[in-house]
């Protein structure tokens, strides 16, 4: 059973940065495509970056220059950078990990920015 889990949520003040953690099960982080989403109630579930198994990455265009996707495969760890954070980042960010058909979620973790 592959298992995800996020860290590194919390409060912070618009401007500042988070750096949220994905720690996988296994070796899945080197072979399948990894990503991040968020969601805030009522809204679907957005991509905000992704990262395949080859090491391509993708953002959303509303975190590009600001977020930053990184995956360490010795750790198993899926990494994203948050940088200079706005109010509307603000959301329940989830771990993605998929291959094909194949699809693994964390619990979420809650990120907050407000002053």
């Amino acid at each position: 059973q592959v298992q995800l889990v996020e860290s590194g949520g919390g409060l912070v003040q618009p401007g500042g940065s988070l750096r949220l953690s994905c720690a996988a099960s296994g070796s899945i982080v080197r072979t399948y495509g990894m990503g991040w989403f968020r969601q805030v109630p009522g809204n679907e579930r957005e991509r905000v970056a992704y990262v395949t198994n080859v090491g391509t990455t993708a953002y959303a265009d509303s975190v590009r220059g600001r977020f930053t996707i990184t995956r360490d495969n010795a750790k198993n760890i899926l990494n994203l950078q948050m940088n200079n954070l706005k109010p509307e980042d603000t959301a329940v960010y989830y771990c993605n990990a998929g291959l094909g058909v194949v699809q693994y979620w964390g619990q979420g973790t809650q990120v907050t920015v407000s002053p």
